[in-house]
């Protein structure tokens, strides 16, 4: 048998400003940086890690994380993250004026099944998608 295996995601994207990206991301999630600088940043919320920055031009011990010449970034990736209180997300998401890709929906459209929830999809500031849903359930 199997011991029981504990995942915890660490998503790490490259960004052209740590700095930048780490502010808007502390707004839109309501997390606080853990590193902070302009190479490299972890963002936590409630003392865990949600999100690393990595600049693109940082080579480190490992190397460039990606080319900047490569557009659009996260190609294929959506950045996904659940949040209790969909509400006030929305609402910081209109404070910041944020680039909203598709605003407030319910995903189904209509009907049963599926996860019952709100998203909202914007893009980052380097043009990373980026959704923000309410728990499973959530949208009666």
């Amino acid at each position: 048998m199997m011991a029981e295996l504990t995942v915890r995601p660490q998503p790490l994207i490259a960004v052209t400003d740590v700095e930048t990206s780490s502010r808007w991301y502390q707004r839109l999630l309501g997390c606080d940086s853990a590193h902070g600088g302009p190479e490299y940043e972890r963002l936590v919320a409630n003392g865990s890690l949600i999100l690393q920055l990595h600049h693109f031009a940082i080579e480190h011990h490992h190397g460039r994380i990606g080319n900047p010449a490569d557009k659009p970034y996260g190609n294929g990736v959506l950045l996904w993250f659940e949040v209790d209180d969909f509400d006030s997300a929305m609402a910081r998401v209109a404070e910041m004026k944020a680039n909203i890709v598709m605003p407030r929906h319910r995903n189904p459209p209509s009907g049963d099944g599926g996860p019952n929830h709100w998203e909202c999809w914007l893009r980052d500031p380097d043009g990373y998608i980026v959704v923000l849903a309410s728990p499973d359930g959530s949208a009666g």
